[in-house]
């Protein structure tokens, strides 16, 4: 068992390597746009749980966690290769929501900014 400051950094590790692999050796077009945001190693090494989202939403979800779920072996033989560890943990890829809802937040925090804006406008005109 290591410590959780070990486990955050060998998270951390993983996520800059993967990013970069995704980004510059995969060639599955259904990784194209994919952003990995965050990875969760649990402190035993046996797992690491890796959160991606895409800039197309959810709608992508499905073929997304296809493609990488295909190539894992190939994801888990070149991580290993950059990230020396006697073994290796397993990957999980799951759906991170949290960009879309935050990206939805943001458009409901904009059309309430310009609701005020405008009855601002109303009652400056109607004084």
């Amino acid at each position: 068992m290591v410590s959780q400051a070990r486990a955050n950094r060998i998270a951390n590790r993983i996520q800059e390597e993967l990013s970069e692999l995704i980004l510059f050796e995969m060639t599955d077009p259904r990784l194209q746009g994919v952003t990995v945001t965050k990875v969760n190693v649990d402190r035993e090494l046996a797992f690491a749980n890796i959160f991606v989202s895409s800039i197309e939403g959810s709608s992508k979800k499905e073929p997304i966690l296809e493609g990488l779920n295909h190539a894992s072996g190939f994801i888990r033989r070149n991580l290993a290769r950059s990230i020396n560890l006697r073994v290796f943990p397993q990957l999980r890829f799951n759906w991170d929501p949290n960009p879309e809802h935050a990206d939805r937040i943001d458009q409901l925090l904009a059309s309430l900014h310009n609701e005020q804006q405008e009855d601002g406008e109303e009652d400056s005109t109607n004084g």
